[in-house]
């Protein structure tokens, strides 16, 4: 006899836990099967875990801000379970989006005026005041250190930020897909790990469950892909769902620089995440008073799409996927030296290099399938690491939906925020929506 769940989640990330946890909480017994030994141990691990707000559509900007809520009352949201790992942290420091050509900043205040976000406009003499390293030159368009016009003198100065104070990042993703791991397991969710799906099994024309590498075979009615950069081989190990989605996924290689701070400068604990478009790049505080470095994937930056089987094969090897770029380095921490001339980059790159998830539009896809019982929450593209408790939530609420008959294609599912005073039209994510053209394809969202 096979063993046998309600529903089994491919993935135990930060999307895929929440799932779990909620579905858990609905009463569905669950299984979250995921091929690496713990939770969070993917491309969670290398995600720059930042919670911001600022996003290309009034949907993205509200999914982040009903975020907010979940990690500023983080152990509330666990039920106040126990980890023997401890708690993730969220770091609170606010968010500056820079007003810049690099960004439609004018859309985003329109949205965060819309949801009702909280937010400062701050001028240059004031960010100034808060970030005395920042030179605020406007350096755009955006270039690379071997292109001559890299060095050419600015002569513009940009026209101030926008401060959003809830923003801020969290110190530890694979800790935080651990706590809600842990409090999954609290509502009676399991967890089976080193454990690779190799076939998703369905009998007219309806999912059946799952068959591992090793032979096993996991039965359930409800399927979950969360499978991250491996999003796109699962789809189309079940049957007619990779045919049925108008909008695809892919992996994308990525890469995060680290840099010291300024030695006058305690970024550590004085400074803010910091989106600034005018040199293509994001930065966060890291331990050891070091500046993050992340790329907004301007048009000079090179896409490297990628077989994540491939690139995790060679994790921690010596394969060109897995080693950081000495020109993607340069690029990024030369950037960075614009906005702060006092930045000292070292000779020696240090970093982190993983996948995106990638939608067609970078907007991900939560969403049934033409496969009855198999859903999706993919394409989460580097920028839903804020949105997982609330991707969690809502995923639950469209699951349960949809096996009691609702017809989601026809009539999109309305989901209700549990925090803020606002619902979204889940169809907004649908596998058989167009490219929206409004987004920004980029890691932005």
């Amino acid at each position: 006899m096979n063993k046998k769940y309600d529903a089994i989640i491919i993935g135990a990330g930060v999307i895929g836990c929440p799932i779990a946890y909620e579905l858990s909480k609905m009463g569905y017994k669950t299984l979250n099967v995921d091929k690496l030994p713990d939770a969070g141990e993917g491309s969670t691990a290398g995600s720059c875990a930042i919670v911001r707000a600022h996003y290309s559509t009034a949907d993205g900007v509200a999914m982040a801000y009903e975020g907010f809520k979940y990690w500023l009352n983080w152990e509330n949201y666990l039920d106040n379970v126990k980890d023997e790992k401890g708690l993730a942290k969220y770091m609170n420091t606010g968010s500056l989006l820079l007003k810049s050509q690099g960004h439609d900043w004018k859309k985003v205040q329109k949205n965060y005026d819309e949801v009702g976000v909280q937010y400062e406009e701050w001028d240059n003499d004031k960010i100034k005041d808060m970030v005395p390293v920042a030179d605020l030159h406007e350096f755009w368009p955006v270039t690379r250190p071997e292109d001559p016009a890299f060095y050419n003198e600015p002569v513009k100065e940009l026209e101030g930020g926008i401060f959003c104070p809830e923003g801020g990042y969290v110190n530890d993703p694979a800790l935080s897909a651990h706590n809600i791991m842990r409090a999954a397991e609290a509502k009676g969710a399991q967890f089976l790990f080193n454990a690779e799906v190799v076939d998703i099994r369905s009998e007219n024309k309806k999912v059946t469950g799952i068959t591992l590498k090793d032979g096993t075979q996991i039965d359930a009615g409800i399927v979950v892909n969360v499978g991250g950069p491996h999003s796109f081989k699962i789809n189309k190990m079940a049957e007619g769902v990779w045919e049925g989605c108008n909008i695809k996924t892919k992996a994308l290689r990525h890469e995060v620089m680290y840099c010291p701070s300024p030695d006058d400068y305690d970024y550590l604990n004085d400074g803010y995440h910091m989106s600034d478009g005018d040199i293509g790049c994001y930065v966060r505080p890291e331990v050891g008073n070091t500046f993050l470095i992340g790329s907004e994937d301007p048009d000079c930056d090179p896409q490297e799409w990628v077989d994540p089987d491939t690139f995790y094969a060679g994790k921690g090897g010596h394969g060109k996927d897995n080693v950081l770029s000495e020109e993607q380095w340069k690029a990024q921490c030369y950037r960075l030296g614009k906005r702060i001339p006092s930045l000292q980059v070292p000779n020696q790159p240090k970093g982190v290099v993983d996948l995106y998830d990638c939608s067609d539009d970078w907007i991900p896809v939560y969403d049934k399938s033409d496969l009855p019982g198999y859903y999706m929450a993919i394409g989460t593209s580097g920028n839903q690491y804020k949105n997982a408790p609330v991707v969690g939530h809502m995923m639950a609420q469209l699951i349960d939906a949809c096996e009691k008959g609702l017809d989601h294609d026809k009539e999109p599912m309305q989901y209700k925020f549990k925090y803020t005073d606002r619902s979204t039209d889940v169809g907004f994510f649908s596998r058989k929506r167009e490219i929206n053209y409004n987004s920004s394809f980029s890691v932005n969202g």
